[in-house]
């Protein structure tokens, strides 16, 4: 339970459904200030929030400390990524070690049948599988943040808002008097309350200024550390063109930004790592499915192909910026097949 009107709204109803419910905030990440250690997520107000949410529905509630853990498979991995030149996505980090590993071991050795959550999917089963379906709100739909789970961790989750619509989420809560019910959405990366990478980035790695060049290798001018710019980005370079520039490719390895004009960021084809397919069965052969490579793209038709250790996936059209580190996810219909980490653009 974060405090928000979501996971709020989905322990009133699984009590309501006759769970034996117990609410459960992790302790992810705090700032160490000159006054006082400054919880960021989740939140002190956040935390008072679920607590009180608990209190008026008469079921226990406790903080985890997942500190250690989230500093390591998510803070550092997002570091990590930003100084190789890619872009990653932490709450794919967050969700895939976090919640649905470490917290879902926990509860499940407490003695839980389930960890629920207020995430906008549905799961549905038929003879001991399981399948992953995009929530009923497309625009709040998350499937595409729980791509890494598969049958055995499906079997013991719950999302009881997959069937609505926030409008409606928010409306339920308040006839519950559920305080939440107008509680503002969450920022996109919870541990970067102000959203300013660059501030965040530059606490825990050493940026080298490089190069930036143009797609015939010309020196444009300088960089002031890749991490600092992602696949698609026009603003601060601070180069001066007769055309718009854009970035293009980051080579980490000569440190280098190579940028050229917004039609040369389109590509046809992509490679994609660490592929999970919720199924547990990889397709043998090629396949029809719809991707999305970021959260908030359309899905694209594509045809996906086994390649040894990594799946191709080529479009039907040129996609804009395809970006390594982020996530492209597969799905058929409403159902999510899988998905895996960017590699590169062809």
């Amino acid at each position: 339970m974060s405090g928000g009107v979501d996971s709020s709204l989905a322990a009133a109803l699984l009590t309501e459904a006759g769970y034996d419910v117990i609410g459960i905030t992790m302790g992810l990440w705090a700032e160490e200030s000159t006054e006082r250690r400054r919880r960021i997520c989740c939140s002190l107000e956040g935390v008072d929030d679920a607590r009180r949410v608990c209190h008026n529905l008469g079921i226990p509630f406790y903080v985890l400390n997942f500190e250690p853990e989230f500093q390591n498979h998510v803070i550092d991995y997002f570091c990590q990524e930003y100084s190789r030149g890619r872009t990653p996505n932490p709450c794919l980090a967050c969700n895939d070690k976090i919640k649905f590993e470490l917290l879902l071991k926990m509860a499940l050795a407490s003695g839980a049948d389930y960890l629920a959550t207020g995430h906008y999917a549905r799961i549905e089963s038929s003879q001991g599988r399981y399948r992953l379906l995009k929530g009923i709100d497309s625009a709040k739909d998350q499937s595409y943040v729980l791509y890494t789970v598969g049958q055995a961790q499906l079997k013991h989750l719950l999302f009881p808002l997959g069937e609505y619509r926030k409008d409606g989420v928010r409306r339920m809560a308040a006839e519950r008097g559920l305080h939440t019910y107008d509680k503002d959405e969450s920022q996109e990366i919870c541990f970067i309350p102000d959203g300013n990478y660059g501030s965040f980035l530059i606490q825990c790695i050493h940026p080298v200024p490089g190069e930036i060049v143009d797609l015939g290798g010309r020196v444009l001018g300088r960089h002031r550390g890749i991490a600092f710019y992602t696949i698609g980005q026009r603003r601060g370079l601070g180069i001066a063109a007769e055309e718009p520039l854009y970035v293009l490719r980051i080579d980490a390895q000569t440190n280098t930004l190579v940028v050229g004009p917004e039609a040369e960021l389109f590509s046809d084809t992509l490679l994609a790592s660490k592929v999970n397919f919720i199924s547990g069965q990889p397709p043998p052969r090629d396949i029809e499915v719809e991707a999305k490579i970021r959260y908030r793209s359309a899905g694209e038709k594509a045809v996906l192909s086994p390649q040894g250790e990594l799946f191709q996936l080529r479009f039907h059209q040129p996609q804009r910026a395809i970006t390594p580190g982020q996530a492209v996810v597969f799905y058929h219909g409403d159902e999510v097949l899988g998905g895996g980490i960017i590699e590169k653009a062809i």
